[in-house]
């Protein structure tokens, strides 16, 4: 399934979630609009296209089209040659102006300004730094959740370990928390999994700029967009927004759980004599989140929940390392050291020189797809499992 599809498909269900609870009165238009993330005005649009053309009706209609707003490319090429030939040094504004007077451009200012900097012809200007103030709460739970790791000992006698932490912005719940070696890729998607299985998809997830959250060309600058990583991948798969913050105040609620999670938690662990990861996890999950929520969990500006029901799709196989091999001469693909068979099928005699997509998931185990063909799945140690073969993706 193509991006484009796949989110199309999360804004129906979206939409079919918010318009079913408006249409039994629980929402007026403004509300429903705010938690679809568009105006009243696009809101009303769409409940017209839905009520004459069904879910046909919501999708996209620019997809595959160009706008006719797009600077042609060879005026692209005139105005580079332009500003390096005959206006270099100059300001966006200043050329833009001679650009309007002397040769007929007939776009925006602020278009002439990026695309100058988009090809280095122009820095960027120095943003100013902005007064900080304490940001309001999300009025709903689900508008925005904060995902955090913390390195600590929190369990005795152990070397330090990452707690990670999936915790709501409106009430300061803890939907999910565990320990693990490291922080990282896998421990984003057990979170996220526990958290989007249990509660449904959230309206945004808010972290640190991570190497397993983003891709940073330079170190404390700002994050591409244009390669995502493979968390940021599924996020824009499943239609939650990923936010990077900028600095630690910006995740001060997240700091500040981590100091009440240091002083009580490491506590409660050593008086119930925890001594092993395993029962560590236990403990967290089914004796400190519960007391925890209900000392330090506030209540929501507002009744009701964002969070969106999202029904005939395998989050396990969207919230997963997934990479693309070629299969080689001998019907196998390798991956990270592991070297996978690809058992007999009744698609073709063979895969060999085959593109395939290669998905590991949280828990350690593999498996292969061609398209949205399942081709074998692997444990840990990349041993073929009986069963499982042919399941579409």
């Amino acid at each position: 399934m193509r991006r484009t599809e796949a989110l199309q498909g999360v804004r129906v269900i979206k939409f079919r979630s918010e318009f079913e609870r408006h249409e039994a009165g629980e929402l007026n238009q403004i509300d429903a609009a705010a938690l679809l993330g568009v105006n009243e005005r696009t809101l009303r649009r769409w409940c017209v296209r839905f009520d004459d053309a069904g879910e046909s009706g919501l999708l996209d209609r620019r997809l595959g089209q160009v706008s006719g707003k797009r600077v042609p490319s060879e005026r692209e090429a005139q105005i580079e040659t332009l500003y390096r030939t005959r206006y270099s040094g100059f300001t966006a504004k200043h050329f833009h102006e001679h650009l309007v007077r002397d040769h007929g451009f007939a776009w925006g200012y602020t278009w002439t300004k990026v695309f100058l900097q988009s090809n280095g012809l122009l820095p960027r200007a120095t943003t100013r730094g902005a007064h900080r103030r304490k940001r309001p709460r999300r009025p709903l739970p689900g508008m925005m959740l904060h995902q955090d790791g913390s390195r600590h000992g929190w369990i005795g006698g152990l070397d330090a370990m990452d707690l990670i932490v999936t915790m709501d912005d409106a009430t300061n719940t803890i939907y999910s928390a565990f320990v693990c070696p490291e922080e990282g890729t896998v421990s984003t998607f057990q979170a996220l999994l526990q958290v989007f299985g249990e509660h449904g998809l959230p309206l945004s997830l808010y972290t640190d700029r991570g190497s397993h959250y983003f891709h940073t060309p330079r170190a404390d600058g700002p994050v591409d967009r244009k390669s995502p990583t493979q968390v940021g991948r599924a996020l824009a798969q499943l239609g939650v927004e990923h936010i990077a913050a900028y600095s630690p105040e910006a995740r001060g609620r997240s700091e500040r759980l981590f100091a009440t999670l240091q002083d009580r938690l490491v506590k409660e662990l050593a008086l119930a004599g925890i001594g092993t990861v395993a029962a560590a996890n236990d403990f967290i999950r089914e004796v400190y989140m519960p007391a925890h929520n209900a000392r330090f969990a506030v209540q929501a500006e507002q009744d009701g929940s964002a969070f969106v029901a999202i029904s005939g799709v395998d989050l396990a196989e969207i919230l997963c390392v997934q990479e693309d091999r070629q299969v080689g001469h001998d019907n196998t693909v390798v991956f990270h050291q592991l070297r996978l068979q690809i058992p007999p099928s009744p698609l073709r005699a063979h895969f060999v020189k085959a593109t395939v997509k290669v998905r590991r998931y949280h828990d350690g185990s593999h498996a292969i797809f061609h398209g949205p063909r399942c081709l074998g799945r692997y444990d840990g140690h990349g041993a073929l499992r009986a069963g499982a073969l042919g399941a579409a993706a």
